[in-house]
């Protein structure tokens, strides 16, 4: 793996562990040991290996001081395992973040006020990450679209990030409860 020079030059973080389903999604915890070994208790970007295939994900809290990240199809089946497996993982933190898919309701908004859309390409990727996770840990549809109308005037005011938001909560309102990703079903 290349080493991403802002990344604290640290070595690759190895680790085993099983694979598990909240409902219909395939998701992998780390181990509290490894997730101590990263750089945030927050959401960690990085690059690594799950039983030999190479990728890069978003390492999002689980609300209990650990980490978790979603296992796609492609990952999946890339590195032959299921629910229930146990995979062999090495992955290193990186700066690199890729850029977040920016969901429809807060393109649009963004699109509508050109002086929020400035800043809001002004800012990192991992900034946007950060307002992207803050609109959508919400259940409500009515709390969603105020947070929608909240950032856009914060960026309008030059705010970079969201003010109040506790990185190291579980932020996928389908996965987790009070910022705690749920027990596997």
């Amino acid at each position: 793996m290349a080493n991403d020079q802002g990344a604290r030059n640290m070595s690759a973080i190895r680790f085993k562990a099983k694979m598990f389903k909240i409902g219909s999604s395939h998701l992998l915890g780390l181990p509290e040991s490894a997730s101590a070994k990263l750089p945030s208790r927050g959401m960690t970007m990085v690059e690594g290996t799950i039983n030999g295939f190479r990728f890069q994900a978003g390492l999002e809290p689980d609300g209990k001081g650990s980490h978790w990240f979603r296992i796609d199809k492609t990952m999946r089946e890339a590195a032959g395992a299921k629910a229930g497996d146990t995979v062999t993982l090495a992955i290193e933190p990186t700066r690199d973040w890729p850029e977040p898919k920016v969901p429809a309701d807060l393109k649009s908004a963004l699109t509508a006020d050109p002086q929020a859309y400035i800043v809001w390409m002004d800012i990192t990727p991992m900034a946007r990450w950060d307002w992207i996770r803050w609109i959508g840990s919400t259940k409500q549809p009515e709390t969603r679209r105020r947070r929608i109308e909240v950032a856009c005037s914060k960026l309008k005011a030059g705010q970079r990030r969201p003010c109040c938001f506790n990185r190291s909560l579980c932020t996928d309102p389908s996965l987790s409860q009070n910022g705690v990703l749920l027990e596997p079903s």
